[in-house]
């Protein structure tokens, strides 16, 4: 039985006025979850979710994030094309991830072979988490193809660098990331938050090849500015985002397992985002950690849904 779910075809948005398209309208459907199928599909970007919040809660934090990867698409599927654009994208849903009676370890390993053989294929993609566990399976998976000609970089309040004596969860991706590609990948986290970790996980990961931008930097220096000297001599590598929805103040993104006050802004980062892509070969990113429930006037997963729509536009204005 394959671990890829078809999503509901309902979600499939139409107003069926041919001079209103919507992203809806635009989407293929893996057929049977099959992803030794996937060289017969003509396609742009893919998408695939990870409906499982089970290492948030094991890493004591609010679940929710389950239902995210549904709650992301109805509002991206709804979106028109860009206003720039001259043609209309043409994306694969792969389907989402799922099997709980499995172990969160096993659904980690298929998640990240799932993630390599899209890095494989010279696609871009969009990953919709569930929880932030799921960095991990997208940046492996991604390094599994690209290490030593990769850049990784994590938008987050939090560093992720918990170490797995106790298992995996929600809080371990980039110790596992950073143990087993120290020094075949450039690392960075951005917007870490004084009062989300502690010392010696930011040592930990400095040690192990990361560099840390806090959010006192970014307010102090500007993301633009950040992320344009950390990436300088790096325009031919390979790179991934991975974006911790909680990255974000609680104004723009409440809906999250950790929310604050203090964050990302949305217009300062759509503007650095949009760069990376138009001058760096973004392959994939990772939306991470939105959390319907606990959202309000669905804002979170309308930002979700805006990141990944301005990551298909954005790319297809390359092509």
């Amino acid at each position: 039985m394959s671990w890829l779910h078809s999503i509901d075809k309902h979600l499939l948005f139409t107003k069926n006025d041919k001079e209103d398209p919507r992203l809806g309208e635009c989407v293929q459907l893996l057929a049977k979850g099959d992803l030794s199928k996937l060289p017969e599909y003509n396609f742009d970007f893919a998408i695939i979710g990870f409906p499982d919040d089970e290492g948030i809660g094991l890493n004591g934090g609010r679940v929710g994030a389950q239902v995210a990867p549904r709650e992301i698409r109805t509002y991206l599927y709804k979106m028109t094309p860009h206003l720039q654009s001259t043609r209309l994208p043409q994306i694969l849903d792969l389907g989402d991830l799922i099997d709980k009676e499995k172990p969160l370890a096993e659904r980690h390993e298929r998640a990240r072979e799932t993630t390599r053989t899209l890095a494989q294929s010279g696609k871009r993609w969009i990953s919709l988490g569930g929880g932030h566990d799921y960095g991990y399976c997208d940046g492996a998976g991604f390094l599994d193809v690209f290490n030593d000609d990769a850049v990784l970089i994590n938008f987050d309040a939090h560093m992720d660098v918990r170490p797995t004596d106790k298992g995996f969860n929600s809080g371990t991706p980039f110790h596992r990331v950073l143990s087993e590609f120290q020094g075949h990948v450039d690392f960075a986290e951005v917007g870490i938050q004084n009062q989300c970790n502690s010392q010696a996980h930011i040592k930990w990961a400095k040690d192990h090849g990361a560099e840390v931008f806090t959010l006192d930097d970014v307010n102090e220096r500007g993301l633009q500015d950040i992320l344009q000297s950390y990436l300088k001599g790096k325009e031919k590598k390979k790179v991934f985002l991975s974006i911790d929805i909680d990255a974000f103040t609680s104004s723009e993104a409440p809906g999250c397992s950790q929310s604050w006050t203090t964050g990302l802004f949305t217009k300062e980062f759509l503007q650095s985002y949009l760069w990376m892509i138009e001058n760096f070969d973004v392959r994939g990113i990772g939306i991470y950690e939105v959390s319907p429930p606990l959202d309000q006037d669905n804002r979170t997963s309308k930002l979700a849904a805006l990141l990944a729509h301005n990551f298909i536009f954005e790319n297809l204005k390359k092509s």
